[in-house]
């Protein structure tokens, strides 16, 4: 995915979880953030930032901040909208993982919740629940860089998915570059860390999709099977 209209900026700082200060060209503007996480190790005073140019008149901020450059690793795309995204457009260039895709529904429901992906290939019945990679420590990612309750209803949908037939996925998309696994944030949510524990020993598969990230553009580069978190 490519953002049509960026532009570059400072980022000064961060009042609450909607909206940041940020310089451009000399100018302080509020611009609104497109994640709810703390990105507490990358919005920095004074860190290179990316902006998206709303195309809408009526809002009350002019600017997205999509991407920080985050020393020693590079850009990180923190739009949270991106994931899904770039999801869909790695499963429409038919993936080895599921290929040969007859159906594909973005946003299914199922049970109590929607799930991100449904898809089938052949007689394959897939869910897929996708999760963005944000936080970096030595070169491997880790969620949720918040709790993320959502996250825990989640995995279990998917365990109930599991028991009744479906191939069923998380898939991580690490929207940074030179990291390919994710592991569970053990430290900030526990309880997301025993649901995944949960989840892959019923059956759930993990998926890992390192991207190529540039600070107006995301892509997945490919899919790598996760092994036990």
């Amino acid at each position: 995915m490519k953002y049509n209209n960026t532009v570059n900026g400072k980022f000064i700082d961060r009042p609450n979880r909607f909206i940041a200060h940020v310089n451009v060209n000399g100018s302080i503007e509020t611009v609104h953030v497109k994640n709810t996480g703390r990105c507490k190790e990358l919005l920095l005073p004074g860190v290179d930032v990316t902006l998206a140019v709303s195309d809408n008149p009526a809002r009350k901020t002019k600017y997205d901040l999509i991407s920080v450059l985050k020393e020693n690793l590079g850009w990180v795309n923190i739009d949270s909208l991106a994931p899904n995204t770039v999801m869909r457009e790695w499963l429409d260039s038919d993936p080895e993982h599921f290929p040969n895709i007859t159906l594909l529904k973005p946003e299914y429901a199922h049970g109590s919740s929607r799930v991100d992906f449904y898809l089938e290939c052949g007689k394959r019945k897939i869910f897929i629940e996708v999760k963005g990679c944000t936080l970096e420590i030595d070169k491997v990612g880790y969620f949720p860089d918040a709790p993320t309750t959502r996250g825990v209803k989640h995995l279990h949908e998917l365990i109930k998915a599991v028991d009744v037939g479906y191939e069923c996925y998380i898939a991580f998309v690490i929207a940074m570059p030179d990291v390919m696994k994710v592991l569970p944030n053990r430290a900030t949510h526990p309880e997301f860390g025993e649901a995944l524990d949960e989840a892959v020993n019923a059956g759930v598969k993990i998926l890992y999709l390192p991207c190529d990230v540039e600070p107006d553009e995301l892509s997945v580069k490919q899919g790598i099977p996760g092994d036990k978190a």
